[in-house]
């Protein structure tokens, strides 16, 4: 498969959340901050609860001890510099591929894709250690990380481990930099991705649904030009 390099800053991605319980009373206390809530009159009240939608379907790949290749669906994840990502996992076999290896590709989860990319969600690998090939994806070594390139995602970020802080329960909030993007031509127009080619799939915390991305609303730095004259 055809693939062309892009620049290091190709790493458009969403900051996203978890959810929590559903809260029915009037007042209610936050367990962080001891402060007490109130309701919002004429809105649905929910207390402490974030919801931050949509969220990304980030696939997140590296090599298993034994040196077979394992992918996971993260969606607490973004971008936070113009080259490094980073997002927060629990206890995974990939969380302890990152602390190993220092390394991962990070891929796009799209609607051609979506069974095979859940599914690299639902199944851990330490139960099926194999589950890349049983999903049917075929596998290149990244030239550049020690990390493998899932050649079904036709988007992918070559990336090194900046920095891997633990958070309780044996999972990490990982920061990574990018050093090299490539996708398929098959979803570039005019030697840019083409988010309407590509077509990502994007994770709903409220309905536990994948979505498409739909149509362009407006242009960035142009839209809001209305307003100002």
């Amino acid at each position: 498969m055809k693939r062309t390099v892009l620049t290091l800053a190709t790493a458009a991605m969403l900051m996203s959340a978890c959810g929590g319980k559903d809260v029915s009373q009037q007042q209610q206390t936050n367990s962080n901050n001891n402060m007490e809530t109130k309701e919002v009159q004429g809105r649905v009240n929910m207390g402490a609860r974030l919801y931050v939608t949509p969220q990304p379907a980030l696939m997140i790949a590296t090599y298993n001890e034994e040196g077979t290749p394992d992918v996971m669906m993260a969606a607490w994840g973004g971008q936070c510099e113009s080259n490094q990502v980073c997002f927060k996992l629990s206890k995974h076999r990939t969380t302890d591929n990152l602390r190993r290896d220092k390394a991962f590709t990070l891929s796009y989860a799209d609607a051609r894709t979506i069974v095979q990319s859940d599914y690299f969600g639902m199944v851990s690998g330490n139960d099926v250690p194999d589950k890349v090939g049983r999903a049917g994806f075929t596998v290149t070594p990244s030239p550049n990380v020690k990390a493998p390139i899932i050649n079904e995602y036709p988007v992918t970020m070559e990336c090194r481990v900046v920095s891997m802080d633990d958070v309780e329960g044996g999972g990490a909030f990982v920061i990574g930099e990018v050093v090299n993007a490539t996708a398929d031509e098959s979803v570039m127009t005019d030697g840019k991705i083409d988010i309407r080619k590509l077509n990502p799939v994007a994770w709903d915390a409220s309905s536990f649904n994948y979505f498409t991305l739909g149509d362009s609303v407006g242009k960035a730095w142009n839209s809001g030009n209305a307003l100002k004259n």
